[in-house]
């Protein structure tokens, strides 16, 4: 009569173990979150906020050493000025490093745009409305290959942008003979190819169109990746193709959609340049894509894809011409200036590591 109390009882026992073991992973899962993983789930969430951060800072620091000489209308607004064509430029490259590419193309492309634009005009006798089309779809042209190259033949997009870059920077200064368009021709003969570097005076603060652009750019596309289809696939492409192909993307039809589209905006980028510099030279925006990869990675874009706010990529740009200008009203050695991106770099990159790594 014993045997069924002592079988009963590891049965009781096991009902027990489960029912603890029950409410320890209940209490686990309910645990509050330390305030460092709660800093990094924020951060995870709105990769922004990072280079917003330091952004503000570096206003509060600089004004507090340079005063009203630096919080002024004037050179605020030089700030937006001094980075509008690496805003632009670097909305391109914010699109392909968001699918986990990269490209090096993008200032050649820029700057090719901007010479057929010239070169159609000046030497061919192309009404500036139809040399301005031209620039624009060889810029799309541009992106079409690199991504035809990098979603269909499926070679990787740092060697094909690489060897874009050279065949576009060698057909540049092929095509132009080397030979500036001076800023006095464009402005009594094609004046629409500086359009973008028309000044807008509200006060002493001294906009141009090309920052318009770049500020309705940035506004646009930051829309189109939150709000729309297209732009939920570009992240699902940059966060894992093959579980986006198994969900009903089509990778390769999006891919090749990113990199047109990043040509197009490069062509964009090639006429607000002339607006900027006022004339046509192959040897400007030489380090575009430099400088707009410095911004995506200052901006909180992760290298690896699938995260990041094209807000961020704004802000990282503001970062950049906070420091130059900063340091420039301060009068220390320009190479401060690069010493101190470059720490930026590594830190950013640092981050978003720490970043995945612990909130993914």
């Amino acid at each position: 009569m014993s045997e069924p109390t002592v079988a009963s009882q590891p049965s009781q026992e096991f009902e027990k173990v489960l029912s603890g073991s029950s409410k320890q992973v209940a209490s686990f899962d309910t645990h509050d979150k330390t305030p460092l993983q709660k800093a990094q789930h924020f951060l995870h969430k709105r990769p922004a906020a990072v280079p917003l951060i330091v952004l503000v800072l570096s206003l509060i620091v600089f004004g507090s050493v340079l005063g009203s000489k630096f919080f002024s209308a004037f050179s605020l607004t030089l700030i937006l000025q001094q980075v509008a064509i690496t805003g632009i430029v670097g909305a391109a490259q914010t699109l392909v490093i968001l699918t986990a590419g990269i490209d090096l193309s993008v200032g050649a492309i820029m700057v090719l745009s901007s010479v057929v634009m010239g070169q159609f005009t000046f030497r061919y006798g192309f009404p500036p409305e139809i040399a301005v089309i031209c620039g624009i779809a060889v810029g799309g042209l541009c992106g079409a290959v690199n991504g035809w190259l990098v979603s269909r033949v499926k070679l990787p997009p740092f060697i094909v942008t690489l060897g874009m870059w050279q065949i576009v920077l060698a057909s540049n200064f092929l095509y132009s003979a080397n030979e500036t368009i001076r800023s006095q021709d464009i402005s009594t003969t094609a004046p629409l190819l500086q359009f973008f570097g028309t000044n807008i005076r509200i006060g002493n603060a001294v906009f141009t169109y090309g920052v318009v652009t770049m500020v309705l750019l940035v506004g646009i596309l930051w829309y189109v990746l939150n709000k729309t289809a297209w732009g939920r696939h570009v992240y699902a492409v940059g966060d894992d193709p093959d579980a986006a192909e198994l969900s009903g993307v089509n990778v390769k039809k999006m891919l090749m959609s990113v990199y047109v589209l990043s040509g197009l905006i490069c062509a964009l980028a090639g006429w607000t340049l002339i607006g900027r510099i006022g004339s046509v030279s192959p040897t400007a925006g030489q380090f575009a894509n430099i400088e707009s990869i410095t911004a995506v990675v200052i901006g909180g874009i992760s290298l690896f894809g699938g995260r990041g706010s094209i807000m961020g990529m704004l802000f990282g740009a503001l970062i950049v011409g906070v420091f130059q200008l900063g340091l420039r009203l301060i009068g220390t050695d320009p190479q401060w200036t690069y010493l101190l991106i470059g720490v930026l770099i590594i830190a950013a990159v640092a981050i978003d590591q720490w970043i995945r790594k612990v909130a993914g």
